[in-house]
C-alpha cells in the first residue's frame, strides 16, 4: 500500500473515530451553555481521593454548596465510604470513565468494554449516573455510542484553571477562577490525580474564591438541578 494513502487513510479513521465526535461534543456544550445569571456550577473530576476529597467535602459543607463530582469508577470503587458520603450530602455524582484512558488513544472493543465496566460499578455502588464527563475531555464513537445506549447526558466545561498542574500555586489557580468565570459557567476542578499534590492547592484556592464568589451574589447549582 502506498504509504501516503495509508497515512491518509488512518488520519481520515482518527477523525471520524474521536476528533470529530469530541469537536461536535464541545460545539454542543457551546451552543446549549447557560448564559448569564448568578449561577457557578463546580465539578470536579478524577476522585474520588481519599487524601483530598474528604477535606474537599467538608469546605464544601462548610458554605452549604452542592457540587457534582464526576468520579473514575475504579477509584469510586476502592473508596465506597466517600461515594456515600456525596450521596449523603446531596451532591451529584457522574461517571468519569473506568480508569481515565483517553478516548483517542482507546481502541473501540476497550472502549466499550471499560465502559460497560464503569456503568456496573456504579450500580453496584448504588449510584445509576446519568452525566458522563470523559478523560480530557475527549470522546469516540464508542462512547457516545454508550453515552445514547445508557441515556445518560454529556457535560464539559466552560472554565479550566489546569489545577492538575504541578508547577501552579495556589494564588495563580485563585486568580484564573476569579478572572475567567462568569455567571452560567461549569468549573472544571480536581479533587483526585493531579501532579505533586495538585488537589491540595485547589481546594487551597477555593477557600479563598468562595467567600469572594459568595460575596459577588453567586449561588451554586449540581448539573442535576434541572430535575430537581
Amino acid at each position: 500500500m502506498n504509504k501516503k494513502y495509508l497515512i491518509g487513510a488512518l488520519s481520515a479513521a482518527a477523525l471520524g473515530y474521536s476528533v470529530v465526535p469530541t469537536y461536535i461534543c464541545k460545539l454542543r456544550q457551546r451552543l446549549h451553555r447557560s448564559m448569564g445569571g448568578r449561577t457557578l456550577y463546580l465539578t470536579f473530576d478524577d476522585g474520588p481521593d481519599p487524601r483530598y476529597t474528604p477535606e474537599l467535602l467538608d469546605l464544601l459543607a462548610e458554605y452549604n454548596i452542592k457540587a457534582s463530582f464526576f468520579v473514575v469508577a475504579q477509584s469510586a470503587q476502592r473508596n465506597p465510604a466517600i461515594i456515600a458520603r456525596m450521596k449523603r450530602e446531596g451532591h451529584a455524582i457522574c461517571l468519569h470513565s473506568l480508569c481515565h484512558k483517553n478516548g483517542m488513544l482507546q481502541p473501540p472493543v476497550s472502549a466499550w468494554r471499560d465502559f460497560e465496566q464503569a456503568v456496573t460499578t456504579m450500580q453496584k455502588l448504588g449510584v445509576p449516573v446519568r452525566y458522563f464527563r470523559p478523560p480530557w475531555g475527549h470522546w469516540n464513537v464508542i462512547s457516545l455510542t454508550q453515552l445514547h445506549r445508557y441515556g445518560m447526558t454529556p457535560v464539559l466545561w466552560d472554565v479550566m484553571a489546569q489545577d492538575w498542574r504541578g508547577d501552579l500555586s495556589v494564588k495563580t489557580i485563585e486568580e484564573r477562577l476569579l478572572r475567567r468565570t462568569t455567571g452560567g459557567d461549569i468549573i472544571c476542578l480536581h479533587d483526585g490525580r493531579g501532579e505533586n499534590g495538585a488537589p491540595a492547592r485547589t481546594i487551597a484556592a477555593l477557600r479563598r474564591t468562595l467567600p469572594r464568589w459568595i460575596s459577588e451574589g453567586y449561588r451554586f447549582e449540581t448539573v442535576m438541578h434541572d430535575e430537581t
